[in-house]
């Protein structure tokens, strides 16, 4: 993106956010009892939470992550030497790291704009067009995948892919038939493709600059990795949606037959705005509003959805004002003692939905702080460095193998990345490995992994929204909720992603050294 007026550019939100992790790892140590080994103790107590959670007993509550972050955060404090002042401190300051709040800021708009279109029949539209064009439900996951990964890198957010995606195509295609398992596995498979590739995306810019190359070249480069493992994974959810079972809904057909409404595709023209929007240079907040101005208006101006629908203040009928004011559509009383009172609507619950992962989100920075002031992290980098790395082909494996487990520990992938962007551009120029080569393993790996675990960012950003469908169609049931524990094998592109990175640095495809190719003028940040 370029920047227009005083709109901050994605360059400069990546700026700060550099600025934000070079401070972090200049401020106050904290000491532990156990050595820097005992500052990764509150992810490594989340982590195994998480997998007790989601893995062994099936439980998809991210209030329940939330918990499971602060007991560990609280565990690792009785480790911490002294008066525990800088250990909460370092809590506090690793809350408010603004690499955070891009993911956040980027949920809410994401989650408003979903409800919005899905409040305008759009689901409705594409189960008419699915029927139309004979898109069953073998076809659904693979055609899911490529409009995932085109969405994706239009507008170089894979987090707002996969909520537009799972509010939208999740629920059509379950309908048709799908499987459920598979189908969020492709949805979160086009965000991991997209946020690979997207030349806007934050991912795609932390990984150039910190490896001092170009955006333009370095997403050039890259594209011979991200179109092999594109390819591998259509063709396994080609065949994956061929001989696994569908999603099997009551009624399917009376249903179908109900929701069908050729003219919720209107809505493609909202999805078009925040596309063109986006990739004409303008901030991603600021396409996503532009894309909700069109489905607002168009949701009136065809008569899909009403403004109750998409916000409504529902007080109670013993305030006099509240009476007088109930002849404007978004304002409503009831009973003082109806539990309807409050505020609702798409604009309310898209955003009020991604509450509880706000907060876990803040806590995993924190924690992932904590060890970062703690030594942990740089004593696996220096151990990896000195004892692992001693040639280029271990090196680039240790490259690949280290973003891929920081992202297991810190699972907000531009968080990950720029955490572990130092020690990449380390060992690569101590073997001469070019910069782009450094910025495409960088970024691959910190894009497949962000979408496979099963308490990463992009997996539960995608099962909130899931939920949100409970509710918002009738025939969804809790029983279709995917848990994100069963997820994780079917986000082929990840997989392959992560794959094509492996064979290449056991083999040298596409190694370039620094005496090869010397990349452009990089854009200082």
């Amino acid at each position: 993106m370029v920047d227009t007026g005083d709109e901050e550019s994605p360059e400069e939100s990546v700026a700060e956010e550099l600025a934000d992790a070079r401070e972090a790892r200049s401020g106050p140590r904290i000491e532990f009892y156990g050595g820097p080994a005992a500052s990764t103790i509150p992810i490594a107590l989340f982590i195994g939470w998480a997998i007790f959670q989601s893995g062994v007993l099936r439980i998809g509550d991210t209030t329940g992550l939330v918990a499971g972050m602060l007991v560990s955060l609280v565990v690792g404090m009785f480790f911490a030497k002294g008066n525990w002042k800088t250990y909460a401190n370092t809590i506090f300051e690793g809350m408010t790291q603004r690499v955070a709040a891009t993911a956040i800021v980027a949920w809410l708009w994401a989650g408003m704009f979903a409800n919005t279109i899905q409040a305008g029949e759009f689901v409705s539209g594409l189960v008419w067009a699915a029927d139309v064009l004979s898109v069953g439900a073998t076809l659904f996951p693979a055609i899911t995948f490529v409009l995932a990964a085109l969405l994706a890198t239009g507008i170089g957010t894979g987090y707002g892919t996969v909520i537009a995606f799972t509010g939208l195509f999740f629920p059509a295609g379950v309908l048709i038939g799908a499987n459920p398992i598979l189908l969020f596995g492709a949805i979160l498979s086009g965000a991991v493709f997209g946020d690979n590739l997207a030349p806007v995306s934050d991912t795609t810019i932390v990984s150039a600059v910190t490896q001092d190359a170009d955006i333009g070249g370095v997403v050039a480069s890259r594209f011979k990795y991200a179109i092999v493992a594109a390819v591998l994974a259509f063709t396994g959810y080609l065949v994956a949606g061929s001989v696994m079972p569908g999603a099997d809904v009551a009624g399917s057909a009376d249903i179908l037959g109900a929701q069908t409404e050729a003219l919720g595709l209107v809505h493609l023209a909202s999805i078009g705005v925040v596309i063109a929007t986006a990739i004409s240079g303008r901030h991603i907040v600021e396409a996503i509003s532009w894309g909700l101005v069109v489905a607002i208006a168009a949701n009136l101006l065809f008569d899909l959805a009403p403004v109750s629908e998409m916000l409504l203040f529902t007080a109670p009928e013993s305030v006099a004002i509240a009476r007088s004011l109930d002849v404007l559509p978004f304002v409503a009383t009831v009973p003082a003692t109806s539990d309807q009172i409050g505020v609702s609507g798409t604009i309310y619950s898209g955003a009020a939905g991604f509450f509880p992962l706000i907060v876990l989100t803040l806590l995993i920075v924190a924690g992932a702080r904590i060890m970062i002031q703690g030594g942990g992290f740089e004593a696996i980098q220096n151990w990896l460095l000195e004892r692992v790395a001693t040639n280029v082909r271990r090196a680039e494996t240790t490259m690949v193998l280290g973003t891929a487990s920081v992202n297991a520990m810190i699972t907000i992938n531009t968080a990950a990345e720029i955490a572990i962007a130092p020690y990449i551009a380390r060992i690569g120029e101590r073997f001469n490995i070019n910069a782009y080569r450094r910025a495409n393993i960088l970024d691959a790996n910190t894009a497949a992994l962000g979408y496979i675990f099963p308490w990463a960012g992009g997996v539960l950003v995608g099962y909130t929204e899931m939920r949100g469908l409970v509710g918002e169609f009738d025939w969804f049931t809790q029983a279709m909720l995917v848990n994100p524990a069963e997820v994780w094998p079917f986000v082929f592109h990840g997989w392959f992603l992560f794959a094509v990175f492996i064979i290449s640095a056991l083999t040298g495809f596409g190694l370039e050294y620094t005496t090869d190719r010397e990349s452009e003028e990089v854009a200082r940040v």
